[in-house]
């Protein structure tokens, strides 16, 4: 069966190379508004579930990998800054607090029709910095299309003091970890 990512993000793309197994990438393009009173977790867990069924109309015969990730403050949905002026004042927002990071997986085979569909939770907790030190970090990484605004693959791990979770990969937006256990039980086995 052909492995399929429905991503267009790079950083998905890059997690899953790190797996060596042959696989497409196709952009679901879907609508990622949050539902009336939806939960970050609820959030997460439809929308990786509708990128595989989206991707499925196109691709039998395959194993469509769904994912979506939010980060929270408190109750808060965090989403992607754009502008860095947006991303500075959500680090302003995190400064000095824990941001949690709910990231949705699913694994979808097409030949059967079943699918497998988790939430990974993962934490950090930011440093309290100067408004300097947040500029500077959005100058150097680029944030702006990263939920929570950070980058903790690269100059982002400075903004934190602390993580936690099962999962590190489930930070980029795509848990290896989980997805290897998903794909094992579709008979797919990474070494």
């Amino acid at each position: 069966m052909q492995l399929i990512l429905a991503s267009s993000s790079n950083y998905r793309k890059e997690l899953l190379q790190r797996l060596h197994l042959p696989f497409e990438c196709y952009s679901p393009d879907i609508d990622e508004t949050p539902l009336a009173n939806e939960t970050a977790e609820q959030l997460v867990k439809r929308l990786s579930l509708e990128k595989a069924r989206k991707v499925a109309e196109q691709s039998p015969d395959s194993l469509i990998i769904g994912s979506d990730q939010a980060a929270v403050l408190d109750t808060n949905i965090l989403g992607k800054p754009g502008s860095a002026k947006k991303a500075l004042m959500q680090l302003r927002n995190v400064n000095g607090k824990t941001l949690q990071l709910m990231t949705g997986l699913c694994l979808l085979n097409t030949r059967t029709g079943n699918y497998q569909l988790e939430m990974v939770p993962f934490e950090v907790q930011f440093r309290t910095l100067s408004d300097e030190a947040l500029k500077r970090y959005i100058e150097l990484d680029m944030p702006l299309d990263c939920a929570g605004s950070f980058k903790w693959e690269q100059l982002g791990i400075a903004l934190f003091c602390a993580m936690r979770g099962e999962d590190v990969t489930s930070l980029q937006g795509l848990p290896l970890i989980r997805l290897i256990d998903m794909l094992e039980v579709e008979g797919v086995r990474v070494l």
